[in-house]
């Protein structure tokens, strides 16, 4: 792979943290508008340089930033819009709900101790009083007269942790015509409670929605499990992954008649890895709920794996602490020996995976994946046909902060690939520039990067959205 380099040209200066960056064709237009979502709930779009506010839903969201110092992972956290918007309007919205703050599922912070069973088999109680917050998926609809109306509430679900609730979380899938949902395993650190690898959670998942199917429930009750929905609501869902930690939506890349997905998670201490598939058999969640109430096993021949808890990437997912007998390294333990091994076999190798610790001069250490997409433009050739991605912050590095852009792509083999790093010729000056979501185009021939100039929500206009050129 060829050592590439970009230029970052702003598009819009002094908004709030961006969350997703994509673009679609307004009703009665014939160029595409940019669209905007932040964190804490306003929706721009940017038309011939101009920008505009599409939707401000502030007030919808809980108040971010309060408990945590500044930093948060809910509010506004997906935005899609229907393949037919055009015509019918159709927009789909993944938030953080005002006044559902709850008192957390247990306050102290988690970290498994492999000698002691009691951290290993956790159980979420008390579900509907511990719980940090809800969230929803909701349609809405873009009316004649340019104003924005919710329509119904698709799924709302309580969550037991302020974090990994995902990031640009909602997409729709080009082969399928559906609504794909990514979420996360519902934070806090290491799963405590397992819910990515328990068929039957909703947290931890790659979910696909048939928008097209009416459950004649415009406002569904709040919900942690599958078996706990409607029944005509489990018929709108099938489920296409589990074994997700936290993950930053998914990219369709067409390859001949099929299409490569791609999707990011998020690692815990040691590695951040991309995941790439082509085939999978998604499983109906009324299949999964009739099997769990016989007590049987579902045949998940198909369906994806990324193998947390057990897996952190490629690597088992492990303890990190201090070593006793020299400071200067770390003793690595396996965290959950039992499950590393019972997910083995099933779970999907990364395609790439880079390291918090990488010593080598052409890598970076990192902190946190952020945004995953396919490029198919032919401005940066060197690019054309690979997936780019963003790192929130190069690691160890002397302030002011960096995020990190990188690529990589498919081999032919379909082995593991390395990654090579992207440079950029911005100069940032004193400011920090955090890398906090990355989007493209609808025919993903121009690249968006989303920068922030803290980490803290609650620091207001310090983002800024780039066009990547050549």
């Amino acid at each position: 792979m060829n050592k590439v380099k970009v230029t970052l040209r702003p598009i819009v200066s002094r908004i709030n943290l961006p969350t997703v960056i994509k673009t679609t064709f307004l009703p009665g237009d014939s160029i595409e508008s940019i669209m905007i979502a932040t964190q804490v709930g306003e929706i721009f779009f940017i038309r011939n340089g101009a920008i505009g506010t599409f939707l401000d839903i502030r007030q919808r969201i809980l108040k971010l930033g309060g408990s945590s110092g500044g930093y948060d992972e809910r509010g506004l956290v997906g935005l899609a819009f229907h393949p037919q918007f055009y015509h019918n309007g159709l927009f789909y919205l993944h938030y953080s709900l005002a006044g559902t703050q709850g008192p957390v599922a247990f306050s102290e912070s988690f970290k498994p101790n492999p000698c002691d069973p009691r951290t290993l088999n956790l159980k979420w109680i008390d579900r509907e009083i511990k719980y940090d917050h809800i969230d929803t998926v909701e349609e809405w609809i873009l009316q004649s007269n340019g104003q924005s109306h919710r329509r119904r509430a698709l799924l709302n679900i309580r969550r037991p942790f302020l974090n990994h609730n995902g990031v640009n979380s909602l997409n729709f899938s080009p082969e399928t015509g559906k609504l794909v949902l990514t979420t996360g395993d519902g934070g806090s650190a290491y799963d405590p409670f397992n819910l990515s690898q328990d068929s039957m959670e909703i947290a931890g998942k790659i979910i696909e929605i048939d928008v097209s199917m009416n459950s004649f429930i415009d406002n569904p009750p709040v919900v942690t499990r599958f078996n706990e929905l409607p029944e005509s609501i489990q018929k709108m869902l099938t489920v296409i992954a589990k074994g997700v930690r936290n993950i930053t939506g998914i990219s369709y890349q067409r390859l001949h008649d099929k299409y490569i997905k791609y999707a990011g998670n998020v690692g815990q201490d040691l590695v951040e890895s991309i995941f790439s598939f082509v085939h999978y058999k998604p499983i109906p969640v009324t299949q999964l709920v009739q099997a769990s109430i016989v007590g049987s096993e579902t045949d998940q021949e198909g369906l994806i794996n990324f193998g947390w808890r057990g897996w952190e990437g490629s690597l088992p997912t492990t303890v990190v602490r201090s070593c006793p007998v020299n400071a200067g390294l770390n003793e690595k333990n396996i965290s959950y020996f039992n499950e590393t091994l019972e997910t083995s076999a099933l779970r999907l190798p990364p395609l790439t995976s880079y390291y918090h610790e990488d010593p080598r001069p052409d890598k970076f250490g990192g902190t946190a994946l952020t945004g995953v997409q396919a490029y198919n433009g032919n401005d940066i050739p060197d690019l054309l046909g690979s997936v780019v991605f963003t790192d929130l912050a190069r690691a160890h590095s002397k302030p002011p902060v960096r995020g990190v852009l990188a690529y990589t792509r498919v081999t032919a083999d379909c082995k593991q690939n390395d990654y090579h790093v992207i440079e950029t010729d911005h100069n940032f000056g004193s400011n920090s520039a955090y890398y906090v979501s990355l989007g493209t185009n609808l025919n993903q021939t121009r690249l968006y990067l989303g920068v922030y100039g803290s980490m803290k929500v609650a620091e207001f206009n310090q983002g800024t959205v780039f066009e990547i050129f050549p």
